[in-house]
């Protein structure tokens, strides 16, 4: 069987279909390998530049002689109280203060009135005339009786009976002076008076008031210059100051005038100066703390008893202590940290057992060496394990602000508030 013949027009058009459709497809491919490449270009872009490294200035512990110091609360007391009492009794005729007033040891504060007793004086000083009459006449009697008897005029029993009435007078005499001195002590009495110096408070009597001797309340005094701060310390300081006693760097408060200084609960610094006079002699069994009391000079009376402050001791003798800006230090948690750059700039993190605050720079006890290099400006800059650009710089103390000093203390030759190794 012949086949039959394909058309030459039907075959010159399916020709033509599979170019274009292969045409198409080309283009297609060229897109995608363009956008391709397009692609692989911007994946190549170098990423930015790390930023550059902070800097931070460092530089070595400071390396002095320091003293530690002991902070307690306490509150003031008078050296002096008195409270006015009348030493005899009567009618209240005068109050001779004012209310609050500053006196002096002798002033006239109260008058009592005196003409009952001014009375009984002169009943007294009467008395005493009298008396006194009566021995000069039993004086002149005994003499004549003395010569009589020497010329065998009177017998020994007359002699014996003139001495006896002679010193009967005497003694009548003597007790009369007596009882005139009682007046007049009574008399002076009806004024009384401030037996020291200092501020007196508000009178407790009205005048025209009945006051019993000795009984009475009036008023009361306070001395006020010097003044006194209690405080107490725990056993724990107590054992302390013991300790440092027998080694011979800080003497006892109990023999020697250790320096304290206090501040008052509105002021920022320690501005009262005194001296430790007394600690007591046992320790409360109840609150495991024992008193001691400082004396402060107050010569403008602004000091008043009953007001609360804040003091330090001297608590050790001096020592060398390693000392970094308090700045440098960062509370971390429950910890005290210092941030110390390495050779290579990498911040490292080191904890830190602090000292006491000594005028701007806070003493290390334990936790850095003398080499290290610790960061003291730029600290919110350094953080644990990354570089920075390391400027060095110097710990200088600012200048004092008036904190205590140690005063006549022995240096402790054998403790330093550093671990040893640190320090050579």
């Amino acid at each position: 069987m012949k086949s039959r013949p394909v058309p030459t027009s039907r075959a010159g058009r399916l020709g033509g279909t599979s170019d274009s459709v292969r045409t198409s497809t080309a283009a297609a491919s060229a897109a995608l390998i363009a956008a391709l490449v397009g692609l692989v270009a911007c994946g190549s872009k170098p990423p930015p530049p790390p930023p550059p490294p902070a800097t931070v200035v460092v530089a070595t512990p400071l390396i002095k002689q320091v003293v530690d110091w002991d902070d307690y609360v306490g509150h003031f007391e008078a050296k002096d109280s008195v409270e006015i009492r009348p030493r005899v009794s009567g009618y209240l005729a005068s109050v001779d203060f004012r209310d609050g007033d500053f006196v002096r040891k002798g002033q006239t504060l109260f008058e009592i009135d005196p003409r009952p007793y001014q009375a009984a004086l002169n009943a007294a000083t009467a008395q005493v005339t009298r008396a006194k009459a009566t021995h000069d006449n039993a004086r002149t009697e005994l003499k004549r009786a003395e010569a009589l008897f020497a010329a065998r005029a009177i017998s020994q029993q007359e002699l014996a009976s003139r001495q006896a009435t002679e010193a009967q007078a005497h003694a009548d005499l003597a007790a009369s002076q007596a009882q005139e001195q009682t007046a007049r002590l009574n008399m002076s009495f009806t004024k009384v008076i401030s037996p020291i110096d200092g501020r007196i408070s508000d009178r407790r009597i009205s005048p025209g008031n009945l006051v019993n001797a000795d009984q009475t309340v009036l008023t009361t005094v306070v001395n006020l210059n010097p003044i006194r701060f209690v405080f107490t310390g725990a056993e724990s300081v107590y054992l302390k100051y013991q300790r440092a006693n027998e080694n011979g760097s800080r003497p006892s408060s109990r023999r020697a005038p250790n320096p304290v200084e206090i501040r008052l609960q509105d002021e920022p610094v320690y501005r009262w100066k005194g001296r430790m006079d007394f600690v007591d002699n046992a320790i409360d069994t109840g609150s495991g703390t024992i008193r001691g009391r400082a004396v402060v000079a107050n010569p403008d009376n602004f000091l008043t008893p009953g007001m609360f402050g804040h003091l330090r001791l001297l608590g050790s003798g001096a020592y060398s202590g390693m000392v970094v800006p308090d700045q440098a230090i960062v509370t971390d948690q429950s910890r005290q940290v210092v941030y110390v750059a390495g050779p290579d700039g990498t911040i490292q993190q080191k904890i830190v057992e602090t000292g006491p605050l000594i005028d701007g720079l806070r003493v290390i006890r334990h936790g850095l060496s003398a080499k290290d290099r610790v960061v003291i400006d730029g600290v919110q800059r350094a953080k644990p394990g990354r570089k920075v650009k390391v400027v060095m710089g110097t710990i200088a103390p600012p200048a004092p602000v008036g904190g205590p000093q140690p005063g006549p203390v022995q240096l402790a030759p054998a403790h330093s508030a550093t671990n040893a190794a640190a320090v050579q």
